[in-house]
């Protein structure tokens, strides 16, 4: 699974503000990858294995490759998706990689179907929400993208061979905050659908 970091100025903006630095962006960072093990269902339950490091909820819109693409063109870059989902990017925050601070098991909830890339007329203006109990915290937009849906697959698949199956996560709006044992966090996609996820601490499971 790969996955788009610091993909929106916005959410640039605010980890500036909170932890008093300015992260780069995609264009500096390009893509990250995530262990498709942290892949979890729109009903599953986020386990968090600490009880004492920040854990935040990341709002995205994922997809799903629907075949081998190597080194793809932006223009041709449509032609490899099979479809979308609306994707929970979970992240505990400190100095570790981004790969094992966000690869843990449940840390990637998605859902709650997958729709065909012929259902969606533009992934890149899509709206995107969140919710943790009913408080709305993420109110954004794909068309704020820096790297749109076909720009990250054409960047991913010239870094290596995508197969069918494989997913890409395109990053997170504004509106990052933290979630603790006992919230619900709902995530909602424009055109995709929504689902609710509980939150519990990993060994309450």
């Amino acid at each position: 699974m790969w996955a788009a970091p610091v993909n929106y100025k916005k959410h640039q903006e605010e980890m500036n503000k909170q932890f008093n630095n300015a992260p780069r962006t995609i264009e500096e960072l390009a893509l990250f990858l995530k262990a498709p093990s942290s892949v979890s269902g729109p009903s599953d339950p986020i386990l968090l294995p600490f009880k004492d490091r920040r854990t935040d909820h990341e709002a995205e819109l994922g997809y799903v490759i629907g075949k081998k693409a190597k080194n793809v063109k932006y223009e041709d870059a449509k032609d490899y998706i099979f479809g979308y989902f609306a994707l929970l990017d979970i992240s505990i925050r400190g100095n570790e990689e981004r790969t094992w601070r966000k690869s843990f098991d449940t840390f990637t909830p998605i859902g709650p179907w997958i729709v065909t890339a012929d259902e969606i007329e533009n992934p890149n203006d899509l709206s995107l929400k969140l919710w943790v109990n009913e408080e709305l915290r993420q109110d954004g937009s794909t068309k704020h993208l820096i790297y749109d849906c076909y720009k990250c697959l054409e960047v991913a698949s010239t870094y290596s061979t995508l197969n069918p199956g494989d997913i890409i996560a395109t990053g997170t709006p504004e509106g990052v905050g933290p979630i603790r044992d006992g919230d619900v966090v709902r995530i909602q996609v424009g055109s995709v659908g929504e689902f609710s996820v509980n939150v519990k601490f990993a060994d309450e499971n």
